[in-house]
């Protein structure tokens, strides 16, 4: 029997001191940042049959707030926070390269090769997203489900669905509270996922 799953990702809204490297460090949304999720999010309210979301507070406020909103269960996964830049939480791209210019340039080229001190692994990084993402799809198998999560996440996950290499991360543009869609096609043991062109704003 064929069975269909939507998923939808969205990506977080503007964050308070936004244009840093905030991965692991939790920061909060600043008004215009609840502003942009509420408006991408009811052009498709209450679609949704449930929410998967991260527990950094960027994400995890807002979800609680739409969930108890339109009466949509939540559920919290560790495996979808954002990548950890380690000593370059919280620096800026032109603070980094004052710096540390050779390093920022070589991360953006080979971001799997060229790890900031104390960062997570990019390998490792994708083992625990694409975990999530492979539990997400077979237990809501058949359901509309909204992850709401990080760039970093959403960039993985179109990596495998694309079959991109995961060194192409950051080739894929995804702006505050961008909201991709895809659908997944299960028959028997297999699964087609398809990326869907993106929704009007």
């Amino acid at each position: 029997m064929r069975i269909f799953s939507h998923i939808d990702l969205l990506r977080h809204g503007e964050i308070q001191g936004g244009g840093r490297f905030f991965g692991s460090t939790d920061i909060a949304l600043t008004e215009h940042g609840w502003q942009q999720m509420w408006t991408r999010t009811e052009i498709n309210s209450p679609c949704w049959d449930h929410i998967v979301t991260s527990p950094l507070i960027r994400c995890a406020n807002f979800a609680q707030a739409f969930g108890l909103h339109y009466s949509i269960p939540i559920t919290q996964d560790d495996r979808i926070k954002e990548f950890d830049f380690g000593v370059w939480e919280g620096c800026s791209a032109a603070e980094l390269m004052n710096s540390d210019a050779e390093s920022l340039t070589r991360f953006w080229n080979n971001p799997a090769k060229y790890t900031p001190t104390n960062a997570e692994y990019l390998i490792d990084f994708q083992a625990r997203v694409l975990s999530a993402w492979h539990d997400i799809t077979s237990i809501y198998a058949g359901q509309r489900i909204l992850i709401i999560t990080h760039s970093g996440v959403i960039r993985t996950i179109l990596c495998h669905v694309l079959q991109h290499p995961i060194e192409r991360l950051l080739e894929f543009d995804v702006a505050y509270a961008t909201l991709r869609h895809i659908q997944i096609e299960t028959l028997e043991n297999s699964q087609l996922a398809t990326l869907i062109p993106d929704r009007p704003t």
